[in-house]
């Protein structure tokens, strides 16, 4: 079998179980088409050797835990002992890490495969993947002679899930950078409840919203990943001490009684025809498996993005501020006569991209003593009342939201890289308010645009009710039947 790499997780899983083949040619396979596949810029750092030494050892355990032999590709925030983790940044060019993050331990440690480090934006500030020191991630997808983005930050994820160069792999989500570029590839992606997995070993971006999740071909396998890649951590303060249940044994299809919520401040001005059509065909499948559909209100919706992006890089200005060429990572060559101040000047001016830099700055100007009430602590306050319209629509018995995940399809590279940068934040309109509120979210590629390019549904559920969340999902799927896929061009 040649094509192993196209398998679904629970696929491979299942095959693997009954000896039709073994981890270590489905991991062959993989390796073969990531080879083949640099022009989408997706594996910036391979590990082939530690990709197959890890196969064998499944093969070798035969029976293991519940990803045993399956090949998964990490997202360059994640730490993995002695492999480059640069965060798609040159600031750490030449870093490789002598500890693991919890999230890649617990996958390991459930016989999972390393096949390489994914391509990212830098520090996770993007939603395009145009701010990586590696280059861009390139769309699989492609309709015309354009190369079209993924989607950010975790772009390199979304496209190695899509070409089929993985089975599975992990992403993290800030202000939607899981769930955008999972609508741009035409793929399932899964942010869960803030807390729901560790975030030690994970290079920070804004810790108060950064969360890893599962980015799958399909709903099933973000359920059997996410398993895995969840659970309490003593290492991470905010790390939630709850039982991780059976995601997968939850998908049953049955929606019948739940009452699913279309909050009518999602429907903004400018909404291109094909989101606004993709959004009513959806609630008409929800409608149709069984499920009532309300209409519901989440009136502080439209103070969504000024909040993040004064909280967002206010907090990455706060952790960025440890890079500063002494510890680890890259150093300036000082000139003649420098002192210690003017190495940190050069080695942050060299090591940082424009993207970054333009973050620290906002984060380091609303933090500071003249504007820290009228930018900082506003916005705090409007985070609450964010978090506050969804507890009370969820405590109107609604059991999930249904909204748009992106405001388009996939835009060409480079057409937004110069604009005005608020029109790539707007990329980010309909998913930043589930980060601000800590909740779960999911994107599924429920259609297909005028031009042949996927578009996602965004559902959104209750905290720590990933569950349930994942079984709308499942009947959402089921109902939009999609299964096109990307013509190999590359």
């Amino acid at each position: 079998m040649t094509d192993l790499n196209t398998l679904t997780i629970a696929a491979a899983r299942d095959g693997l179980k009954k000896g039709d083949f073994t981890s270590a040619e489905l991991t062959e396979a993989c390796l073969t088409a990531i080879d083949a596949a640099d022009a989408l810029g997706a594996f910036v750092h391979k590990t082939p050797e530690k990709a197959m030494e890890q196969a064998k050892s499944a093969d070798a355990r035969g029976e293991g835990g519940a990803l045993n032999g399956i090949p998964l590709g990490i997202k360059d925030l994640f730490c993995v002992r002695g492999v480059d983790s640069q965060a798609a940044s040159r600031i750490l060019e030449g870093f490789r890490p002598e500890y693991e993050s919890t999230v890649t331990t617990k996958l390991w440690a459930s016989g999972a495969v390393m096949l390489g480090k994914l391509n990212m934006d830098e520090f996770a500030m993007g939603s395009s993947n145009e701010s990586s020191v590696y280059g861009d991630a390139v769309n699989p997808w492609k309709v015309d002679d354009r190369k079209l983005t993924p989607g950010g930050s975790s772009g390199g994820s979304a496209t190695a899930v899509a070409a089929d160069l993985c089975l599975g792999a992990t992403g993290t989500d800030t202000g939607g950078s899981i769930r955008q570029p999972a609508a741009f590839t035409g793929i399932t992606g899964l942010k869960p409840t803030y807390g729901r997995c560790s975030r030690f070993g994970i290079v920070a971006f804004a810790s108060s919203l950064d969360q890893a999740g599962p980015m799958t071909k399909d709903v099933r396998d973000a359920a059997i990943l996410l398993r895995e890649m969840a659970g309490h951590d003593p290492l991470d303060s905010t790390s939630v001490d709850i039982a991780v249940p059976d995601f997968e044994a939850a998908l049953t299809g049955d929606i019948k009684g739940k009452t699913i919520g279309l909050p009518k401040e999602y429907r903004v001005d400018g909404m291109p025809e094909e989101i606004d059509r993709l959004w009513s065909e959806g609630r008409q499948m929800l409608v149709d498996a069984g499920a009532k559909v309300v209409d519901v209100s989440l009136p502080h919706t439209k103070y969504a993005l000024p909040t993040y992006y004064v909280i967002a890089p206010a907090e990455a200005s706060s952790n960025l501020a440890r890079y500063d060429g002494v510890r680890f990572g890259r150093r300036a060559v000082p000139d003649q006569g420098d002192g210690v101040t003017e190495m940190y000047e050069k080695t942050r001016a060299e090591g940082f991209g424009d993207e970054v830099k333009r973050r620290i700055m906002v984060g380091t100007y609303v933090l500071s003593a003249g504007f820290y009430d009228a930018y900082y602590n506003r916005a705090r306050k409007v985070r609450t009342l964010i978090k506050r319209d969804f507890d009370e629509v969820f405590a109107q018995g609604v059991d999930a939201i249904l909204t748009p995940t992106t405001p388009s399809a996939a835009f060409g590279l480079g057409e937004m890289a110069h604009a005005d940068p608020v029109q790539m934040y707007l990329n980010d309109v309909f998913t930043v308010t589930v980060n601000l509120a800590g909740l779960p979210g999911i994107s599924v590629p429920t259609g297909q645009g005028a031009t042949g390019l996927p578009l996602g549904l965004q559902l959104i559920g209750r905290p720590f009710e990933e569950g349930d969340l994942l079984n709308v999902a499942y009947a959402l799927e089921r109902a939009a039947g999609f299964v096109a896929k990307p013509d190999r061009w590359w």
